[in-house]
């Protein structure tokens, strides 16, 4: 029997690999891709067998002290032969001597702990439904604010420096970036993405609440009625309780765990995670 090598993905690999994804479900954003990709092209693998491949998974670097593992599948006809437990060990390795995050399968989360050393933190719920698009006078395009304004907001929702994908995310072909205006300046913002089916917002990021709902029903206009999906940190009670008042229903849930210290993050800001597969 051959055997299973780990080698790095290729950028034709990546668009397989999501196409992969869509069809287990995942629903993609439609440049998503290219998109994750980009951020980190070196922590990007694959598994392969006798010129198959047969799993994948990033390790995608933040800055120098920071690492978020994503995007991990294996084919139905390999799982529990061990192909996981490989990529698994190979992108450790690539993140070694980082702080890791990933947003596991609930399932999974003693095997995670058990292989790779991580803790849970919190459950992230996804929230899915549609919402009824209303435009505020204090809610812009993203773009009409300050970047450092921007950058300086989303550096205390996420544990490390991301300006390079930040601007690739907000300006991502088939989305909507939006700010909302406070007494301060820029009091929190949201991206609207299309997937494979309906929509996808995150990050989105707020001072509160009201904040957070008034961007969430400024970018519903964009779904133009489908279906709208949030992926909320369970932790930020007030988060829940909004997409619940949306009239959202729970859909799905991970475990956001870390090996290595937890980051200290502004959780009551964070509304929506930016994705499951890079944090």
């Amino acid at each position: 029997m051959s055997t299973t090598a780990i080698r790095q993905m290729t950028r034709s690999e990546a668009d397989g690999v999501l196409t992969w994804a869509q069809r287990e479900g995942w629903n993609p954003g439609l440049h998503d891709a290219a998109l994750f990709y980009e951020t980190d092209p070196e922590g990007f693998f694959v598994a392969e067998r006798g010129g198959e491949i047969i799993g994948a998974i990033s390790a995608v670097r933040y800055g120098a002290g920071f690492g978020f593992v994503g995007l991990f599948i294996v084919a139905p006809g390999e799982r529990g032969r061990r192909v996981g437990i490989l990529l698994g060990r190979r992108a450790m390795e690539w993140l070694e001597g980082r702080v890791i995050g990933t947003d596991g399968v609930l399932a999974k989360q003693d095997q995670y702990a058990r292989l790779a050393g991580f803790v849970p933190a919190h459950r992230n719920v996804r929230f899915g439904g549609k919402i009824s698009g209303l435009a505020h006078k204090d809610v812009f395009p993203l773009r009409d604010f300050e970047w450092s304004d921007v950058a300086a907001f989303d550096a205390g929702c996420f544990p490390a420096p991301r300006e390079n994908f930040l601007r690739r995310w907000i300006a991502q072909d088939d989305a909507l970036a939006l700010g909302a205006c406070g007494p301060g300046g820029l009091a929190g913002f949201g991206v609207i993405r299309r997937c494979g089916a309906g929509c996808k917002v995150g990050p989105l990021f707020a001072n509160g609440p009201w904040v957070a709902g008034r961007i969430l029903s400024s970018l519903a206009g964009f779904a133009a009625g489908e279906e709208i999906y949030l992926d909320v940190p369970e932790c930020n009670r007030e988060g829940t309780h909004l997409a619940v008042t949306l009239g959202m229903q729970p859909v799905f849930a991970t475990a956001r765990m870390y090996a290595g210290p937890a980051p200290e993050l502004a959780t009551e800001r964070i509304f929506g995670v930016t994705s499951f597969e890079l944090g």
